[in-house]
C-alpha cells in the first residue's frame, strides 16, 4: 500500500507541475544540484555522494564485482589528484573526448559522439557553466531522459581508475572529464557501471534527446526512405548514419572514397537537384571532426555539378566547414550500412520554422495475473493486457509514399531492464499489434476490445517482431479511423513496467482506453412475506435463541454450506469477509444479521455462484484471475485496470486463482466500498475530500 501511495503521488505531481517535463526535471535521489553544491562551498568540502558511494556495489555486481579480476586494483579518483590542470570541457564536444575504456559500452559512445553533432541538445545533456575552478565542489550534474521524465543527475568526480589512469571513458590527452563524469551519471542511472554493457546506440540517441528512434538497414532499404528523410528534416528530426566495421581494427579506418568507417556522421538536409535534365536526389552529410570527407560524385567541386542550372546550384550552395559534403542518394545506400533518425517531441524543438510532431506518451504496467497477457497465441489470456486507443482524423500533406494515408509512430519502451540485470532478471520479449475500432464503438474512449474484435479479426498492423530489446519501434500507415494499440509481452505472466509513446504527423486524440468506474448494484427491498416459510425455520435452526446471526457464526454457517459442494473450491471463509457482509448489511447497527438482511445475503451469495461458474472455464472449482474483469461486469462492476490490478494482488493466491471464498469476499468489499463513496459523495462529483481521522476510521473498517 505505501508504494501504491507514493506512485500515485509522483503521478499527482506530474499531472499538476509538470514534474518531468523539459521544463521542470525531476531531481534523481531528490538531490537537489545547485543546493549541495551551495552546501560544499560553505563548509569547505568536496561532493561525495551517498546514493552512488565509490564502492565495488557501484561499479557493479558479477564481472565488475568486489570478487572480480577485473577489479583489482581499482582506486577512486578525482580528476584533481590524475592530472595538474583538469578541464571540464575545452572549445567544445570532440571526437579526442570520447575514447572507450575497459567497458564494453561503445553503444553509449556512439550516441554521446552523435549528441556532439548539435550543440543546442549538447548543452542540455551537459549543462554550461561547470568547472573545476570557478565554483568547483566536486559535483557535476547532467540532464537525461528516462522512461518520459526528464531528470537531472548529480554525481561527485570520483573516478574509477588504475595506475593513475581512468578505467572507463576518458579523452585522448587525459585531462578533459565531461565525457567521463557523463559516463558516470548514465551509469548511475541504471545503477552501476557493468549495467551498461551491451546495447545499442539508439538507446542512448533517446536518452538524450526524449526522442523516439528508427533505424534502418540500408542495404535493405525501404522504399521512399529518400523522402522519408526529407520530411523527417522538415520536422526538426537528427539523422545519423555510419558504416559498419567487421573488426575492431577497422574503426576509424578511412575508405578510398574518404569515409570513415565505425564513425557517427549526421545528415542536416536532403534535396533534389536536376543534372542535365534528369532529377537526381542528393543528402548533405557532415562529418562532425572535419578534415576527412567525401571525394567522389557530388563532392565539393565535382564535374557533376557543371550539368546542374546555375540558380538551382546556387540554392544548394551553402557555408561548408571542413567535413561537409554533398553525396547522391544511390551512393549513400551503397557507402554507408546503416540510418538512425530520432524524431524529437515538439517541446525538444526551439525553432518557429520547423514543423513539429504531434506526440502522447502514457504509460503502463503488465502486472502478472491481470494484465500480462502475453501475445495473441495465448487466447485465454489476450484480452487482458493494457489497450490504447488513437484516434486518426487527417490524412498527410504531401504523403512520402505518393498516398494518402495518416503516418504513425509507434514506439514500446520496457522499464529498468539495465537496473534490474544484478537481479538476474532479463528483458521481456515485447511487441505490440494495432486493431481498428468496430463502428460500433468509434468515438469512444471508455470500451476496451475483447475477444470478438482481438481473436476474430486481423490485427490493421503489428510490430514487425517480437524482441528481447528495451524498445521495439515500427512506423505504419494507417487510414484515418480509430484504432486501438495492444502492447504486450510474448508469453503470458510476465511482469513489467513500459513506457507506449505514438508520433503523428497531424494531431491525433490518444488515450487508454479504459472503463469508467461505476457500478449497478440493484436490489429489491425484502419483506417478512416475501421469505418462504422454511427458510424462516431453517434461519431459526441456526440463528439460536437472539435470532441474529453474528460474523462467528456466519463463518461456521458459509463454510459449512461451501465445504459440501464439490464444484467450487475454498479455503474457508475468513472472519474478515464475515465482518464485511455485515457491515454491508446490517441494516439496525446491531452489528449482526437478522432474517431480512441474512435472506439477502443468501440471494447475494446464490447470484454470485452462478457468475462464478460461469467463468470457471476448466471446472476446477476456481476461476482464473484473468477473468475477474469479466466476472465483476456481470455482477455489476464496470472497473479499470489499476483497480484490476489491485483486486487481484488481494484475492488471488499463488497461482493467479481465486477460489469462491474470495470472489465472494471481493464482491463485498466492492460493493461496500461504493456505497460509501456514494453516501460521502452528496453532489456527485466523482471524488470526495476526508480528513485524517474520517480516512482512518474508513480504511479500518
Amino acid at each position: 500500500m505505501a508504494c501504491m501511495a507514493v506512485e500515485l503521488a509522483r503521478k499527482k505531481a506530474r499531472l499538476e507541475d509538470g514534474a518531468g517535463s523539459s521544463s521542470n526535471v525531476v531531481s534523481v535521489n531528490q538531490q537537489n544540484f545547485e543546493q549541495l553544491q551551495q552546501d560544499c562551498l560553505q563548509n569547505g568540502s568536496l561532493f561525495c555522494d551517498p546514493t552512488f558511494p565509490a564502492s565495488w556495489d557501484s561499479l557493479g555486481y558479477n564481472e565488475l564485482g568486489c570478487y572480480s579480476s577485473k577489479t583489482i586494483g581499482v582506486e577512486w579518483k578525482r580528476p584533481t589528484e590524475l592530472c595538474s590542470d583538469p578541464r571540464f570541457i575545452v572549445d567544445g564536444a570532440k571526437r579526442t573526448d570520447i575514447c572507450q575504456g575497459e567497458l564494453g559500452d561503445c553503444w553509449l559512445l556512439a550516441a554521446i559522439a552523435s549528441l556532439t553533432l548539435d550543440h543546442q541538445i549538447l548543452n542540455r545533456v551537459v549543462p554550461p557553466g561547470q568547472s573545476f575552478t570557478s565554483q568547483y565542489a566536486g559535483i557535476f550534474h547532467f540532464q537525461l531522459w528516462q522512461f518520459g521524465e526528464w531528470v537531472d543527475v548529480v554525481v561527485d568526480d570520483r573516478l574509477p581508475s588504475r595506475d593513475g589512469r581512468l578505467m572507463f571513458v576518458h579523452s585522448e590527452e587525459g585531462a578533459e572529464f565531461w565525457s567521463a563524469l557523463l559516463e558516470k551519471a548514465y551509469a548511475k542511472l541504471n545503477g552501476s557501471y557493468e549495467s551498461l554493457n551491451g546495447g545499442s546506440s539508439i538507446e542512448g540517441f533517446e536518452d538524450f534527446t526524449g526522442g523516439i528512434a528508427e533505424s534502418y538497414d540500408l542495404q535493405e532499404a525501404p522504399p521512399f526512405l529518400f523522402n522519408i528523410m526529407r520530411k523527417a528534416l522538415r520536422l526538426g528530426s537528427l539523422l545519423g548514419c555510419s558504416i559498419n566495421i567487421s573488426n575492431s581494427r577497422e574503426t576509424e579506418a578511412i575508405t578510398p572514397q574518404k569515409l570513415v568507417k565505425g564513425h557517427a556522421y549526421s545528415i542536416t538536409a536532403a534535396e533534389q537537384v536536376h543534372h542535365l535534365g534528369s532529377p537526381v536526389e542528393l543528402v548533405w552529410i557532415r562529418n562532425p571532426w572535419g578534415q576527412v570527407e567525401w571525394s567522389s560524385a557530388w563532392s565539393d567541386n565535382s564535374p557533376e555539378w557543371t550539368g546542374v542550372q546555375p540558380e538551382e546550384r546556387s540554392r544548394l550552395d551553402r557555408p561548408a566547414d571542413d567535413g561537409e559534403f554533398w553525396m547522391s542518394y544511390r551512393d549513400f545506400l551503397q557507402q554507408f550500412s546503416h540510418l538512425d533518425i530520432c524524431n524529437l517531441t515538439p517541446d525538444t524543438l526551439s525553432s518557429d520554422h520547423l514543423h513539429r510532431w504531434s506526440y502522447s506518451e502514457f504509460e503502463g504496467v503488465w502486472r502478472v495475473g491481470s494484465t500480462a497477457g502475453g501475445c495473441r497465441n495465448y487466447s485465454a489470456t489476450f484480452c487482458s493486457n493494457p489497450q490504447f486507443l488513437i484516434r486518426l482524423q487527417n490524412v498527410d500533406d504531401d504523403p512520402h509514399d505518393g498516398e494518402d494515408g495518416c503516418t504513425v509512430l509507434i514506439g514500446l519502451i520496457q522499464k529498468d531492464g539495465r537496473r534490474e540485470r544484478r537481479f538476474g532478471r532479463e528483458l521481456n520479449t515485447i511487441g505490440f499489434s494495432v486493431y481498428q475500432v468496430p463502428d460500433q464503438h468509434r468515438g469512444r474512449s471508455n470500451v476496451r476490445l475483447g475477444p470478438d474484435v482481438l481473436l476474430r479479426s486481423a490485427p490493421a498492423a503489428r510490430s514487425r517482431t517480437f524482441i528481447n530489446l528495451r524498445e521495439v519501434c515500427d512506423r505504419f500507415k494507417l487510414p484515418p479511423g480509430d484504432f486501438v494499440i495492444v502492447p504486450s509481452t510474448f508469453e503470458p505472466h510476465r511482469r513489467g513496467s513500459f513506457i507506449l509513446r505514438v508520433f503523428t504527423e497531424k494531431h491525433a486524440h490518444s488515450s487508454p482506453v479504459e472503463e469508467d468506474v461505476d457500478a449497478d448494484i440493484q436490489e429489491r427491498d425484502i419483506r417478512q412475506d416475501d421469505v418462504d416459510p422454511h427458510f424462516k425455520h431453517l434461519f431459526a435452526q441456526i440463528s439460536g435463541k437472539d435470532s441474529q446471526i453474528s460474523a462467528f457464526e456466519l463463518q461456521k454457517i458459509l463454510d459449512k454450506v461451501v465445504k459440501q459442494r464439490s464444484d467450487v473450491r475454498t479455503n474457508g471463509f475468513s472472519l474478515q469477509t464475515c465482518r464485511n457482509i455485515i457491515s454491508l448489511l446490517d441494516a439496525d447497527g446491531s452489528s449482526t444479521l437478522g432474517l431480512l438482511e441474512f435472506h439477502t445475503l443468501w440471494n447475494k451469495i446464490q447470484r454470485y455462484l452462478g457468475i462464478f461458474k460461469n467463468h470457471d472455464s476448466d471446472d476446477s472449482g476456481s476461476m482464473s484471475s484473468h477473468e475477474m474483469r469479466a466476472a465483476l461486469a456481470e455482477a455489476g462492476f464496470q472497473v479499470n485496470s489499476a483497480v484490476i490490478q489491485e483486486i487481484v494482488g488481494r484475492y488471488a493466491d499463488s497461482s493467479f486463482s481465486i477460489d469462491f471464498d474470495c470472489f465472494i469476499g471481493c464482491l463485498i468489499r466492492l460493493e461496500m466500498l461504493f456505497k460509501m463513496f456514494w453516501t460521502l459523495d452528496k453532489q456527485n462529483q466523482g471524488r470526495i475530500q476526508l480528513d485524517l481521522q474520517q480516512w482512518l476510521c474508513l480504511a479500518i473498517n
